[in-house]
């Protein structure tokens, strides 16, 4: 189910770095990890996690960045989805620190 603008802000509040853009409905993050495997190794959990939720994220790898995208395309805009996985990766980024 689409959120509606109140429903997203209050979500996003929650989210550390993570930025939100209204016009085209969804949240981005860059991610710097200390190496390639590392990023690597983080967006092998975060896909069997998206794999299990059946909501799966844009994403681009270059080195030790991961730069991701979350929108729902179903709903075309944001769905509790995005913010439940966009927390999973944060906190699996944390065990990389």
């Amino acid at each position: 189910m689409k959120l509606n603008q109140k429903q997203t802000e209050n979500k996003f509040k929650d989210l550390e770095g993570w930025i939100l853009n209204k016009n085209i409905q969804v949240i981005s993050k860059s991610y710097k990890f200390n190496d390639f495997k590392e990023a690597f190794l983080w967006m092998t959990y975060v896909s069997e996690e998206a794999e299990r939720v059946n909501h799966h994220p844009e994403w681009k790898n270059v080195y030790n960045t991961v730069e991701v995208i979350l929108t729902t395309h179903d709903v075309s805009g944001l769905s509790n989805k995005d913010f439940l996985l966009a927390n999973f990766m944060d906190k699996e980024f944390h065990k990389f620190l």
